[in-house]
């Protein structure tokens, strides 16, 4: 009875009706705060709209590219957090038109912070074939892979501790227990920053770095242009990640007066704004075609389709060629064959031919 008379008179003192329970109402402010029928509502139903169109654009590509044999399975994890969001979506326009219930608004906090992990799961991937076709003989390595793998068990193992936190921080009045939902939520939002940062120095560290071998091409399109478009969706999604990471940090403001990073404008930017941008950008630009790699790809040379030649992989004597590489080869932008400079050069001396002839007549 004690922790219902202390959370009574906070209640009684910031001017917030106290709500029977459990579950109980907060009495913090939130990133967006409660949903509102005139305001949210509308603008909800847009974002719904959009993450429709993501979802069965992503879904049509994987279909398509199933049929002909295509394997690109972050077209289907797209695909999936665009339901997500659709989710989402629907869960806060319930809790707009019943604002008082607090397991509506449980479920629909859940859903905002867990959906995004797909897409910092799609760019870690992806990051992940930049850098075994920039410095395949390292980004092959066991120890490499399991670098990722354990970066995938903490995401997951992550978001069950923010779920299961987050529901108990409804259901007690314990002022240890809310320390500790606490302390989780910082981690867990910490952590998110963390994870849609990586891909950023992974792939500015896979360019300074000298590379022992070509870039194994994969996929369609240029080099340069994959590092700028997994570049520019990280970006994005750490601006996204990083900003609700800060505002955790920040002190908290009664339900009646949140501070301006809580508003809904912050929260509709930070949050559905970004990820809307990010999948339909992906979806625009076509990444099934410009990150595909072989089925099976195991090792150096497979993103090739066929393994390199040792000449090639290798120096003179065996060991990784080290030399300085030009604009070119950092980014993949291969300079004219012989064959090609040869040509060329035919054709500038028949011009000179030419040029001599007309001058004698």
């Amino acid at each position: 009875m004690a922790y219902r008379e202390i959370y009574a008179r906070q209640a009684a003192e910031q001017n917030v009706r106290p709500l029977t329970g459990p579950p109980y109402s907060p009495s913090n402010a939130a990133l967006g705060g409660v949903p509102t029928v005139g305001l949210d509502v509308p603008i909800t139903v847009v974002f719904m709209i959009f993450f429709m169109t993501g979802a069965v654009g992503h879904m049509t590509v994987l279909q398509l590219n199933r049929r002909k044999g295509h394997k690109f399975l972050m077209s289907g994890l797209m695909f999936g957090f665009c339901m997500a969001r659709i989710t989402t979506c629907v869960m806060r326009i319930v809790w707009a038109t019943r604002p008082t219930n607090v397991r509506i608004a449980i479920a629909a906090g859940i859903f905002v912070a867990a959906g995004v992990l797909l897409l910092f799961v799609v760019n870690l991937i992806f990051a992940q074939r930049i850098i075994r076709a920039s410095h395949p003989h390292s980004g092959w390595k066991p120890l490499f892979s399991w670098i990722f793998k354990v970066c995938y068990i903490i995401i997951v193992l992550t978001l069950l501790l923010i779920i299961s936190f987050t529901v108990l921080s409804f259901y007690t009045l314990d002022h240890n227990l809310l320390r500790i939902s606490r302390d989780i939520t910082l981690y867990a939002g910490t952590w998110n920053a963390f994870v849609s940062f990586l891909p950023i120095p992974l792939i500015i560290g896979g360019l300074i770095v000298p590379r022992k071998t070509r870039v194994e091409k994969f996929g369609s399109g240029r080099f340069r242009t994959k590092v700028t478009i997994l570049l520019a969706a990280a970006f994005l999604l750490c601006l996204g990640a990083s900003f609700r990471a800060g505002t955790n940090y920040l002190p908290s403001h009664p339900r009646t007066s949140p501070g301006w990073y809580q508003s809904k404008a912050c929260f509709y930017i930070f949050n559905f704004t970004i990820d809307l941008t990010v999948v339909l950008f992906y979806l625009i630009v076509r990444v099934d075609r410009r990150f595909h790699v072989p089925d099976g790809s195991k090792g150096p040379g497979d993103y090739l389709g066929s393994r390199t030649s040792n000449k090639e992989m290798n120096g003179v004597h065996g060991e990784p060629a080290r030399r300085i590489m030009t604009e070119e080869e950092v980014f993949d932008d291969e300079p004219q064959s012989d064959d090609s400079k040869e040509k060329h050069q035919v054709q500038d001396e028949e011009k000179t031919s030419q040029g001599t002839l007309s001058e004698a007549a």
